[in-house]
């Protein structure tokens, strides 16, 4: 699976995570820390499996629910049509 941000929506770093705005809407999302390395991993090529394992390591105590909320995030992204996965 490869994700990408849909052309229209931009990210920015903030102190907290990260922002999305949807250029189209002009409605945004804030992912807090946890997220916003969530997207990330996602957005550079890993499985949620492997982003789940990867979250697991830096934070072993979320170990039993990290894939659950890595296809959260994901499907909540899907949902608001902030981005395209091929």
């Amino acid at each position: 699976m490869t994700l990408a941000l849909k052309p229209d929506v931009t990210a920015t770093d903030t102190e907290d995570g990260l922002v999305l705005l949807d250029q189209r809407t002009g409605r945004y999302w804030q992912l807090n820390r946890s997220g916003a390395t969530t997207l990330r991993l996602l957005l550079e090529g890993h499985s949620p499996e492997e982003t789940a394992d990867r979250l697991t390591r830096r934070h072993p105590a979320a170990s039993a629910r990290a894939l659950a909320d890595v296809r959260t995030l994901l499907a909540a992204l899907d949902r608001a049509r902030l981005v395209v996965t091929a």
